[in-house]
């Protein structure tokens, strides 16, 4: 993610804002907002009324951050708003769309601050001529922010990262010649026709096609066709255990379709999300959701031994470490013995600051680490020590 410069907000709306020239270039890159004299910002700019950046460039395309000490709109007076617009010239008309994600986060928030957290948690939206400007109206309540620690002496620092999504030129006006193979298998399982077994998981029953299972798992093709098979009468149903049924669904949408699916909400998480204070916590929680059913769907592919599942998760879970999360995801890697995502685990500890160090020994994670993988704490003793060297 490439540095796109630095604004600086001085008090109200007649305060000019100082932008340091920097070309990112690079179709991803982050701005960072430094707010100085919070207080005077919210006497001067009321509701509806915002401070703008300096143009910043990121992929080729000049963009501002406005900033809403008292939100964009009244229905949102009590939260702080902040956009992000695409600059465009005569009033956007003949502009070409420019497809993109952003996020904005505060600085402390430290593992939002990689371009994957980006594609794991928010959508492409589509900055267009009559269009400019996309953004969050709620991004955090002005009395939470006034009581964190993110407030000091009177001054915040807003980062806003964007990535602008490339089409290629190659296949952008291609004939479509790919396989709809996915497609059809997927409407197979969704159709039930001619499923020969049943699954039950978490309460929830699944149909099923033995051939199919049985041609993409080694375990399924041993479970279904071997000396020990299950499920030979039709109305028999096998059970499993141990699995989530939104897992199970997802492990057969992959067997089915070869891809990795959208995780599903089920209307309890949906309940707690609603009482989530502001929309930066709810972003957190949603993540900290995806991010637990993505390590649940890493041990399902390990215990069906379907491998290209299983690298696609070590992938997505190695992008996706973080302070409150890398611990578990240490334990997993060893556990399942993966060696790719336990050194990512181990130099993004080896890397962070005593306060972060600090933080990550205070997850039951690092407890459960300790206590079954002592071994591993050994070889991040030896990887902190090879810091001091240096």
């Amino acid at each position: 993610m490439s540095f796109a410069g630095v604004s600086v907000v001085n008090g109200g709306k007649h305060c000019a804002c100082d932008t340091s020239a920097v070309y990112a270039g690079a179709d991803s890159g982050y701005h960072l907002l430094m707010v100085r004299d919070y207080s005077r910002t919210k006497v001067e700019l009321p509701t509806g009324e915002s401070a703008t950046t300096g143009l910043f460039t990121v992929g080729e395309y000049d963009w501002y951050i406005e900033y809403y000490p008292n939100g964009e709109n009244p229905d949102c007076r009590d939260f702080v708003s902040l956009y992000v617009t695409r600059n465009t010239l005569y009033d956007g008309e003949g502009e070409e769309d420019v497809e993109a994600k952003f996020s904005f986060s505060l600085v402390d928030h430290v593992e939002k601050h990689k371009p994957v957290y980006i594609h794991g948690t928010n959508k492409t939206c589509t900055f267009s001529g009559s269009a400019p400007s996309w953004g969050s109206d709620k991004f955090v309540r002005r009395d939470v922010l006034e009581r964190s620690r993110d407030l000091k002496g009177d001054c915040l620092t807003i980062r806003c990262d964007i990535m602008v999504v490339c089409k290629d030129p190659q296949t952008e006006d291609a004939p479509d010649t790919l396989s709809d193979m996915n497609q059809h298998f997927g409407h197979l399982l969704q159709n039930r026709v001619g499923a020969d077994v049943t699954f039950e998981v978490g309460g929830e029953t699944f149909a099923a096609h033995r051939c199919v299972l049985a041609a993409r798992s080694n375990v399924f093709m041993a479970q279904l066709f071997g000396p020990m098979k299950e499920g030979t009468a039709m109305s028999s149903v096998i059970q499993i255990k141990d699995m989530e049924a939104k897992v199970f669904r997802a492990l057969l949408s992959f067997i089915y379709t070869d891809s990795l699916p959208t995780m599903e909400k089920d209307s309890m998480e949906e309940d707690d999300m609603l009482e989530v204070m502001d929309e930066g916590r709810e972003e957190a929680a949603e993540f900290e959701m995806w991010l637990q059913w993505l390590q649940d769907l890493f041990v399902a592919a390990d215990r069906y031994d379907l491998q290209q599942l299983k690298l696609i998760c070590e992938k997505q879970l190695s992008e996706h470490i973080c302070v409150s999360t890398v611990t578990s995801t240490l334990a997993l890697a060893e556990q399942h013995c993966c060696h790719g995502l336990k050194e990512a685990c181990l130099k993004f500890i080896q890397v962070q600051s005593p306060s972060c160090l600090q933080a990550i020994m205070a997850t039951n994670g690092w407890d459960h680490v300790s206590a079954t993988y002592p071994w591993v704490v050994k070889e991040l003793i030896a990887k902190l020590a090879s810091n001091q060297r240096k």
